[in-house]
């Protein structure tokens, strides 16, 4: 595995690679999670990079950038066990060489100001703009981005869409734990009682999810949903029941929904997230509902 530390180096190594590059950005401090993207990509392309950066231009100013785990040699050895080609761990004066404050900036209206986007002002903005300058310089074919980040996952792929560039955006589904509880980076935070109750997040959306599907008013769920929540001790932020391809309120013309949760424990913010169809009535009375999305 090689690894790379300069928009040059990096140049020059994709001059000698084919087009058939997958590309799975990151932030470090890796977990199954991020190992099955990887995966994914593996299976897919002649050659998989992987990038590890810390990107400040997405963390607010009370969030935990300082805190956030940094882990590059332990990254960097199960990346090379699972058979990625390149490593790229650039500073901030290689992904923002003029200063963050002069760096273009990517924003995609609306829904980057939506359901983690009211609590985190200004967070997709930096997502977007790092992930299109990462793009810019890895130039693969397929980026690879976790279900978990749901709503990061849609704002790239809209980014992508509107900017025309020449790439396809994959989304792959949620690691969990055995309990249920999505794998993040940030679970490691959680006191051992608050890990103890924190697949109840999980829980609330999956029951939310069913009750939807079975003809629930959304809003009504929602507020359900945020009551059991708050009687589980977590501090909510939101639940959202949306449409699933581009998280705009659902109308009941569409089948594929999503349910969308936010929610502190402790110091640290959960987010999770359940695809779901719609159960629909036939006219003889029978019931029919699509497959789960995942």
């Amino acid at each position: 595995m090689k690894t790379v530390t300069t928009a040059r180096e990096l140049s020059a190594l994709r001059a000698s690679w084919p087009d058939d590059v997958g590309f799975v950005p990151t932030m470090g401090g890796l977990h199954e999670g991020h190992l099955a993207l990887v995966a994914k990509a593996r299976v897919s392309h002649r050659v998989v990079v992987v990038s590890i950066y810390v990107n400040p231009l997405q963390f607010g100013p009370n969030e935990d950038f300082g805190a956030y785990p940094r882990t590059q040699e332990a990254d960097a050895a199960r990346l090379a066990k699972a058979g990625v080609d390149a490593v790229f761990l650039p500073t901030d004066e290689e992904i923002y060489p003029r200063g963050r404050a002069a760096q273009t900036q990517v924003w995609i209206p609306g829904l980057s100001d939506d359901l983690c986007g009211q609590s985190r002002p200004g967070h997709f903005q930096g997502v977007a703009t790092v992930v299109a300058r990462l793009f810019g310089l890895v130039r693969p074919q397929a980026g690879y981005f976790g279900k978990k980040d749901y709503q990061q996952w849609r704002i790239i792929e809209r980014m992508v869409a509107d900017l025309g560039l020449p790439l396809a955006v994959v989304g792959v589904d949620t690691m969990r734990e055995a309990d249920g509880l999505a794998k993040s980076t940030r679970n490691q935070y959680l006191t051992a009682a608050e890990r103890a109750r924190a697949p109840g997040l999980y829980e609330v959306l999956i029951k939310g999810a069913q009750l939807a599907a079975s003809g629930e008013p959304p809003g009504d769920v929602e507020k359900g949903c945020v009551e059991r929540l708050r009687a589980l001790r977590f501090v909510p932020d939101y639940v959202a029941i949306r449409r699933a391809r581009d998280l705009a309120p659902p109308s009941d013309e569409d089948d594929q929904w999503v349910i969308l949760g936010a929610a502190r424990l402790g110091v640290t913010r959960l987010i999770d997230n359940w695809e779901f169809s719609r159960i629909r009535h036939h006219d003889d009375g029978t019931l029919h509902q699509a497959a789960k999305a995942g």
